[in-house]
């Protein structure tokens, strides 16, 4: 077969020296968004920083029915210098919140405390426990 044979087959088919060009033009354009997307995210998640961790474990409670209160022992990670706020809830059997406070913690030179609050209550409570707490 002669080049003048199979060029109006290529054609054809869309086997052209153009249509090939077209090709890696688009593909070599996708590979640059890609590659501009994937560098902007990362330089955006980068600049992000490190933001402080505030971090509370429940460590025990003692429910007191008959003063209608729940007094919640826990520990706080903050770091050092940083206000912080805590929830402290009381729960029911059913898992109702039967109380709610929230508790503003000052700043303090260490990062790991051990706190205890009390929460009064509307109902007898089946046990206590620390919502979440952020910085202020």
């Amino acid at each position: 077969m002669s080049s003048t044979e199979t060029d109006p087959l290529a054609a054809r088919y869309g086997r052209t020296r153009r249509n090939r060009r077209r090709e890696l033009t688009i593909l070599i354009a996708a590979g640059i968004a890609f590659a501009i997307v994937l560098v902007s995210w990362v330089v955006w998640a980068g600049l992000d920083g490190q933001q402080a961790a505030v971090q509370a474990t429940d460590t025990s409670h003692v429910v007191r029915n008959d003063e209608r209160s729940v007094e919640v022992n826990w520990t706080l990670s903050v770091p050092a210098g940083e206000t912080t706020a805590c929830a402290v809830k009381a729960l029911d059997d059913d898992f109702t919140v039967v109380g709610w406070k929230v508790v503003e913690i000052p700043a303090s030179d260490r990062p790991l405390r051990s706190l205890t609050e009390t929460v009064r209550t509307a109902r007898d409570a089946a046990t206590g426990l620390i919502s979440s707490c952020w910085l202020t």
